[in-house]
């Protein structure tokens, strides 16, 4: 069998944040409604204009840069011209000739490896409708049209989209929330023979939901990799496809056109203005700490793993509390331990946001600090934590003198010895080799203290009990 090289360009789509659509007032939030949020300009009225969100450019500035793009000097808008109806004007508004950013770069850590990605290009555009499709007929969704959109290309290169949906994150320009479809790629696959210098026949995978990128891709390759070795060359051939979740397997939609087939021109109806030196510096100055960065951070400053800092910095939000519970004075390899373990655990088998995680920085530091005081032990403290939760209170309300641990080391050998003297059965036994008792004496301990007695100061006065 031929041997082929498959080369693999992305552009993502990402839907933005912020309060407003791109090109008109009407409100640009999720809603299970349709049809709630439209204005006039959304559904291409006669006599309707776009006006720019000033919000909308900035962020979308913002993003270029994190990719070290080139910025434009001057900032317009194109129309693309095709017709379909989830697209009421006929076109679409977007960047062709100046996009906001071109030629960048960014490095990322692809399976514990840096890899360095090419960015063709960045720019900014409105999202098309939406539609749904019933037996018998297709109605149209008004509610994503208009919606700000950043439409990230890639040079051919096969890469993780996971860390460019971080830095959307980060940066607080998009929730990037797969769930909603905020964020969607369209996936260019070719295969080209080994050693050839020029690519192969590109064949578009439209809309892929983000869950399903690899597996799209895996399965293009294999489905142009057959052709091409049954001798079927010309059965390649520059189309679009969409991925089918059902099956496994793409289906063709269309010929592709060509970009020159959409007819792009100057955008009429939005004034060509100069991007402001001075407004290009405070954007730059603005940008956050990014996923990568704050990775390296907590493995360096922190000394945590690099797989619990994965983890944590996977989403935002989780970051975000991690980082609450540094500045409350939590050690930070306490707090990655109950974050990674206890609360993501949670987290997921009740679907919940962290946001919306009754145990804020503040009460998880309530439970941390009274076990490093010895005031009870880590596993009172998992109940205290579960029952805090359940009853939606402070866990300093669970934390009192009754459950508190016995780190008093007379009280622990008198009880001890008590419990030592109704056993002599078992210390015999112990002493003659069965050391594996040692467990059921630290048990006889924890029953009649009821969990209480401080578990590293059992051990040790056992030990010396049992050995002398």
């Amino acid at each position: 069998m031929s041997k082929y090289k498959a080369v693999i360009g992305l552009e993502m789509h990402c839907e933005m944040k912020s309060n407003a659509k791109v090109f008109s007032k009407a409100e640009n939030g999720y809603s299970d409604t349709p049809n709630s949020n439209v204005s006039p300009v959304d559904l291409a009225f006669p006599g309707t204009l776009p006006i720019i969100n000033k919000e909308c450019v900035r962020k979308a500035l913002l993003m270029s840069m994190v990719l070290n793009c080139k910025q434009p000097e001057y900032l317009y808008f194109d129309r693309k011209n095709y017709y379909y109806p989830d697209m009421p004007r006929g076109y679409q508004i977007t960047q062709m000739h100046a996009p906001i950013g071109v030629d960048g770069h960014i490095k990322i850590d692809v399976n514990g490896y840096e890899k360095e990605v090419l960015i063709h290009d960045i720019h900014l555009e409105d999202d098309t409708a939406s539609l749904d499709h019933y037996s018998d007929a297709s109605l149209i969704d008004y509610n994503r049209a208009g919606v700000p959109l950043l439409e990230l290309v890639t040079e051919p290169c096969l890469h993780s989209i996971e860390n460019i949906r971080k830095i959307y994150q980060y940066c607080d320009i998009s929730d990037a929330d797969t769930q909603k479809g905020q964020i969607r790629c369209d996936v260019n696959v070719s295969i080209m023979d080994e050693g050839a210098t020029e690519l192969g026949t590109k064949v578009e995978m439209k809309g892929v939901d983000y869950t399903n990128i690899y597996e799209t891709i895996n399965y293009e390759i294999k489905r142009q990799t057959e052709l091409k070795d049954a001798g079927k060359y010309d059965e390649v051939i520059q189309e679009t496809r969409r991925f089918d979740e059902n099956t496994g397997t793409t289906i063709r939609m269309r010929n592709k056109a060509d970009a020159i087939d959409y007819k792009y021109f100057v955008e009429p109806n939005i004034p060509k203005f100069k991007i402001d030196a001075k407004w290009l510096e405070e954007i730059r100055a603005s940008i956050p700490t990014l996923p990568n960065e704050r990775k390296q951070k907590y493995m360096k400053e922190y000394q945590l793993s690099e797989y619990d800092s994965n983890i944590i910095i996977k989403d935002k939000k989780t970051a975000d509390y991690f980082e609450e519970c540094i500045k409350l004075g939590m050690n930070a390899k306490t707090a990655a331990n109950w974050l990674t373990v206890q609360i993501l655990a949670y987290l997921k088998a009740e679907d919940i946001d962290i946001r919306d995680f009754y145990l804020k920085p503040a009460y998880l530091y309530q439970i941390t600090a009274e076990i490093e005081k010895g005031t009870i032990s880590s596993k009172q403290a998992k109940d205290i934590f579960a029952q805090a939760i359940k009853e939606e209170k402070e866990p300093k309300n669970y934390i009192n003198q009754e459950n508190a641990q016995i780190n008093d080391e007379e009280e622990l050998k008198n009880l001890i010895t008590d419990i030592l003297e109704k056993n002599q059965a078992q210390i015999e036994a112990y002493r003659n080799g069965r050391t594996n008792l040692f467990d059921y004496f630290v048990g006889q301990v924890m029953k009649e203290t009821k969990g209480k007695a401080n578990p590293v100061l059992t051990k040790q006065i056992l030990k010396e009990k049992l050995d002398a």
